[in-house]
């Protein structure tokens, strides 16, 4: 034998098997009780730490202040810094910078940076400088959605003030609500953007499926935006962001009534620095201005008015999302339930009527769709930032470069089978495949049966805020004042919990030193005994009661709104015209803008025949370019290394010269391919060079085959190199670059496939 100390809990040795299962449970189970408190205990903690900060946030990041919003003629609470990189990350200061702006949407600044693997890691991964706008938790007195605006144009200018040799604009990645504020930013002051990425924001808020997007209905079944009003006066003047994330957490009554508390519970030994470090964003609550938050419901949520292009600003300058001329990549989630794809997209097919209109007015849309990630996934989400954020950071050149046009981002696994694999960046090879606005509308699902029950809400919110602004607004502000208010914020549901938990508690100081004593003594529950199923089981039937009061919940609004809104008799009474006119303005083709287009289109016709070896090239391309399946990472890849062997054509220049060549093409396909021997070099041997660079990058992506190929046995008639000559010899000819071993070269399938496309042609 040995010696040893029994434990406290041996003589439950003495008892059968069942009943010795059933207390080791039952110890295990007030074990994690306690721990279970304790956590929130600690949530309490440093949330009262982050609240005493002056700016608190939640980057993961080491930043330097750059700008103070609160400091400008027209003030705001934003703030811009620069992120500085982590050990080991080198920044290309010829790279254009990324800025992230985080959403004020009830909770703090910091999420674009929460993790390593995040967007603005991947940046600064990729060799970009970072810089992040966060705000502070109050904003500045009389702030409005216009000072914001203003503010964040002072910032671009800024960073693009210190970096002048970086070939771009910035890249602005806007999340959730910062998403639609920066695309009204950049339709205001487009020449401050590079490319615009936006996760997971809303631009078409009318826009959904019935039975899938239920937070839609929210505002017409409470009556419109007169109880934001009422809202805002009970907080003397300022709307408490924990308003908020209660409507963020009604969405999913399971997760937020039981699967969050009960996973921590459950697991309290592995999950809770897990949950501690999320809580600190969730929980940290902001404020928003009374002006602020009404003119995001009443132009926003309930006016849709953003889409249409019916927003003026103060000044009399109409916001048209048609103005950006910067690429704009809309990224999006079937499982989002709070930024569903048709509210992401549906913008889109509000603003164009044909695929033509698109390319006329030179905008660049891509949409990225990803199939089950939720809301806060798309931004947050470790795995999404190491796919998703790492490419569209690997390839945002290419992405600015694009041609006018709609596409779709697609993302296949980079394998060692894949043509070329060491020109692609990521572990995914991104290719951005055209797409028509009929194929958008499949996904949008765009009705005017839906819009017009939703331009009926817009009305009756506009009359019930005038009545209560008229019948009760003077009394309320009357007895609302800032201690009345701060008292409010106190019993908010989501103010609450924090302080029951905190050390302001007196109770709570004994959980902390029991939670001591149990983590000397823990006693976890064999994974095998029998309780834990029961547990699991209850658990689930709690969920699964939870979602069906959800669902039922769910369904009881949209019945209620689709009834109510539907009435051609409240229609009639709100003085809705006929139901075979549409219920609301969707933009035309203004009279200044089929000008333009014209005038365009008349200097581009005039140039057809201009232009150098170069021109001719990229119109080459292009054309090539036209008849595939996509715009691949590995011919642009290629195309970039061509440019910086030659290294005097800025990226600027490189998309407006490849732009010129599209639409030459597109104007006059025949006059553009019939100038082009015109443009190149009399000497054979440049000629030859060209062509050897034009199947370098057509055959980047893999073998051509197909209409590629006989458009580029056309161009190689076109350019009239001599049978053989320049023939390409595979990418390990390219100047200053190391390939792989010749057993991969893709060159036999370029030679192969060039071959097949002289015999094609004839």
């Amino acid at each position: 034998m040995t010696d040893r100390t029994p434990t406290a809990f041996e003589p439950m040795q003495a008892f059968s098997a069942p009943a010795q299962q059933a207390m080791e449970y039952w110890v295990d189970g007030w074990q994690r009780t306690i721990l279970f408190w304790d956590v929130l205990r600690r949530r309490s903690t440093a949330y009262y730490e982050q609240r005493a900060k002056p700016v608190p946030h939640v980057l993961s990041f080491d930043a330097e202040l750059i700008l103070d919003g609160r400091t400008l003629d027209r003030p705001a609470n934003y703030l811009l810094v620069r992120i500085k990189p982590p050990a080991g990350v080198r920044i290309d200061p010829k790279k254009r910078p990324f800025v992230v702006v985080d959403p004020r949407a009830g909770h703090g600044p910091g999420i674009g940076g929460f993790k390593a693997d995040s967007e603005l890691g991947v940046a600064m991964r990729a060799g970009h400088p970072a810089y992040f706008v966060g705000f502070t938790p109050e904003p500045m007195p009389g702030q409005t959605i216009e000072d914001i605006m203003r503010v964040e144009a002072v910032f671009l200018e800024k960073v693009i003030e210190l970096h002048p040799e970086a070939d771009g604009k910035p890249c602005v990645i806007g999340n959730c609500q910062a998403g639609w504020a920066v695309m009204m930013l950049a339709a205001t002051r487009p020449e401050l953007f590079g490319p615009l990425i936006i996760p997971g924001s809303p631009l078409s808020y009318w826009a959904g499926v019935e039975g899938e997007n239920p937070m839609r209905y929210t505002g017409g079944v409470l009556g419109g935006s007169w109880l934001t009003a009422l809202t805002s006066d009970l907080g003397a003047g300022k709307f408490d962001g924990g308003h908020l994330v209660s409507n963020f957490e009604s969405l999913n009554p399971a997760n937020t009534y039981w699967s969050k508390d009960f996973n921590l519970w459950s697991k309290v030994d592995t999950e809770a620095e897990r949950f501690l470090e999320f809580e600190k964003w969730w929980g940290g609550h902001v404020n928003l201005n009374a002006e602020e938050i009404q003119w995001i419901v009443d132009q926003l949520f309930i006016g849709n008015r953003l889409a249409t292009g019916e927003i003026v600003t103060s000044d009399g300058q109409r916001i048209d999302l048609r103005n950006i001329r910067s690429p704009i990549l809309c990224f999006c989630s079937k499982g989002d339930n709070i930024t569903p794809p048709q509210q992401a997209l549906g913008w889109i097919v509000d603003l164009y009527q044909k695929d033509d209109d698109i390319r006329a007015g030179g905008q660049t849309i891509i949409y990225a769709i990803h199939e089950s990630i939720g809301h806060l996934g798309i931004f947050v989400s470790g795995g999404v930032a190491r796919k998703e954020h790492d490419e569209f950071a690997s390839n945002i050149d290419l992405i600015d470069v694009l041609p006018p046009g709609l596409y779709e981002a697609v993302m296949t696994p980079k394998s060692g089978a894949a043509a070329n694999a060491d020109l692609v960046g990521g572990d995914w090879i991104v290719r951005f495949e055209p797409r028509t606005l009929a194929q958008l509308r499949a996904i949008v699902q765009p009705s005017d049966e839906n819009e017009r029950r939703f331009a009926a809400a817009r009305r009756v919110s506009e009359i019930n805020l005038g009545l209560y602004r008229t019948l009760l607004q003077p009394f309320v502000r009357a007895f609302a004042g800032t201690q009345f208010a701060q008292q409010l914020h106190a019993l908010n549901p989501s103010e609450l919990p924090f302080q029951l938990f905190s050390d302001r508690n007196p109770l709570m100081q004994q959980v902390a030193e029991l939670a001591e004593q149990v983590r000397q003594y823990r006693q976890p529950v064999k994974k095998d005994n029998p309780l834990l199923q029961v547990q699991a089981k209850v658990s689930e039937a709690i969920v699964s009661t939870l979602e069906r009061w959800g669902q039922l919940k769910d369904r009881s609004f949209e019945q209620m709104f689709l009834t109510l809104y539907g009435s051609p008799l409240l229609q009639a009474m709100l003085g809705m015209r006929a139901s075979d006119e549409p219920p609301r303005r969707h933009p035309g083709v203004e009279p200044e803008r089929i000008a333009f287009i014209e005038q365009r289109i008349a200097e581009i016709k005039a140039r057809v025949a201009e232009g150098g070896a170069r021109e001719a090239a990229i119109r080459s391309l292009v054309y090539i370019g036209m008849a595939g399946p996509g715009v691949d990472e590995r011919a642009f890849n290629e195309l970039r290394q061509i440019r910086a062997d030659q290294g005097s054509l800025s990226l600027q220049d490189f998309k407006q010269l490849l732009r010129e060549q599209f639409f030459a093409l597109l104007l006059d396909r025949d006059a553009a391919l019939a100038a082009i021997p015109k443009m190149l070099p009399a000497d054979a041997a440049g000629r030859a060079a060209l062509l050897d660079r034009i199947r370098r990058v057509v055959s980047a992506a893999g073998e051509l085959g197909g209409e590629r190929a006989e458009r580029l046995a056309q161009i190689e008639k076109l350019v009239g190199a001599a049978p053989g000559a320049g023939r390409s010899s595979g990418r390990a000819a390219a100047p200053g670059r190391r390939r792989k071993a010749a057993a991969s070269s893709p060159a036999p399938s370029r030679k192969t496939a060039s071959v097949r496309a002289r015999k094609k042609a004839g």
